[in-house]
């Protein structure tokens, strides 16, 4: 492997490119699915790749390769040479990290990881969930991941990690349902009992949900529910949806609310926590919104330099992005409102205009009627219509209650904890 990668780098400069990245991914996974509190469907699988980005003349060409052999390097480096005659040149292009660097974070396996019988882990989920529910679904994974990046910019760096991902949803009768999931690189903070736990106790709390009414109310977000929108504000962060139009931060420096939200590599419990980012970087933790204020937006080497600043160490050569995102704003009860809505999950987070910030979300799972700070009734058939910015603006006080979440809606890992969040417009689905 290591003479394949080494050999696409050196080919490809020798062959006239003027930047040259590969970097070499495998990923081996095992996965256990379970229905109707049975595990109906386990699997395992062994995924390797090299991504190649090279240029020349600014002329940028990205892609990959999949089938991995000395000969298919060849044909590769063949059709890279062609293309980089035949694209159009990049002038926004400012080129790619020059090394070699220090590495202060360095990631390895996780032996407990490594070693764990994720039968026997699983078991003790599904029991501890159905302590308090009638029938659970869901799924477990246990991933080993390694890298290994060489680049034209006397950058070559290893990596590797072990990651676990366990989601669950619980159900009793007819809408009353609840969903936790939880995910970590080290065994020490993955607690497969307290999540599937969480989900019960939201399903035994969804009992005869009624019809919500319209109207705008304070919201308290759970932490499945907000960190698939901190996934839309930090990828909002990005330079490239930035230029794009497809970010709603348009101002630097300018304040949208009252709290912090960063993005940290190097977190040692970070299910996305890596050494280095794509051009091969030393990663860091950025403060990108610090007590409301906008202070950066996530660069790259290349965009960096176009705006005249550091890089954040987010790349992405193409399109910087967020490695684990970390919100946090002011303790309060969040629960000390008349009369609120506490929503425990979303789905189906869409926008209707991404520079203005514009979306609508669904409420799934448990959706509770809130007064005088106390839960009174579980709710459903309702949907969240209103702007990100006015939801940023409107962030009133979080609890302690720090969780990790990865979900279909929230891709980016995201330390949250539960928030409130006033006047949130809820509306009613239309069929």
């Amino acid at each position: 492997m290591e003479k394949i990668i080494n050999y696409l780098k050196s080919e490809l400069l020798k062959r006239g490119m003027d930047d040259v990245i590969v970097n070499f991914y495998e990923t081996e996974g095992r996965q256990l699915k379970f229905v109707n509190n049975k595990v109906v469907k386990t699997g395992s699988e062994l995924i390797s790749n090299i991504y190649i980005f090279s240029s020349r003349s600014k002329r940028v060409i990205s892609t990959s390769l999949k089938d991995i052999s000395q000969a298919k390097a060849e044909e590769l480096v063949k059709k890279i040479i062609s293309m980089s005659k035949n694209v159009p040149p990049n002038n926004d292009y400012y080129g790619i990290a020059k090394g070699p660097f220090k590495y202060n974070s360095k990631f390895d396996y996780d032996k407990d990881i490594m070693e764990i019988d994720e039968s026997d882990l699983l078991e003790k989920g599904i029991n501890k969930a159905l302590e308090n529910s009638k029938r659970v679904a869901g799924n477990l994974e246990v991933w080993h991941l390694k890298s290994h990046l060489v680049t034209s910019g006397d950058v070559e760096v290893k990596d590797g990690s072990s990651n676990l991902y366990f989601s669950i949803r619980a159900f009793n009768e007819n809408d009353e349902s609840g969903h936790m999931t939880c995910c970590s690189n080290t065994l020490k903070k993955f607690d497969i009992e307290k999540t599937a736990e969480r989900a019960a106790e939201i399903a035994t709390l969804a009992k005869k949900p009624v019809e919500a009414r319209a109207g705008r109310f304070p919201v308290v977000f759970s932490q499945m529910a907000f960190a698939p929108l901190l996934n839309n504000v930090s990828e909002a962060s990005s330079i490239y949806n930035v230029e794009s139009g497809f970010s709603f931060l348009n101002e630097l420096n300018m304040k949208y609310g009252d709290f912090t939200l960063e993005d940290d590599a190097t977190l040692p419990t970070g299910f996305n926590s890596v050494s280095f980012d794509d051009e091969g970087v030393p990663t860091k933790k950025t403060t990108i919104i610090d007590k409301g204020i906008l202070k950066t937006y996530l660069h790259n080497t290349s965009t960096a330099k176009k705006y005249k600043v550091e890089t954040t160490a987010n790349a992405g050569l193409i399109s910087p992005k967020p490695f684990n995102v970390v919100f946090d704003c002011r303790k309060g009860d969040i629960f000390d409102v008349k009369e609120g809505i506490y929503i425990t999950n979303v789905w189906y987070t869409r926008f209707q205009n991404y520079s203005s910030g514009d979306f609508s979300t669904i409420p799934r799972d448990g959706a509770f009627l809130i007064k005088n700070g106390e839960i009174v009734q579980s709710l459903k058939g309702m949907r969240i219509s209103d702007n990100m910015l006015d939801i940023l603006k409107n962030i009133q006080c979080c609890n302690k209650k720090l969780w990790q979440i990865k979900s279909w809606e929230a891709e980016i890992p995201t330390f949250t904890p539960e928030v409130l969040v006033n006047n949130v417009s809820i509306t009613k689905p239309t069929h």
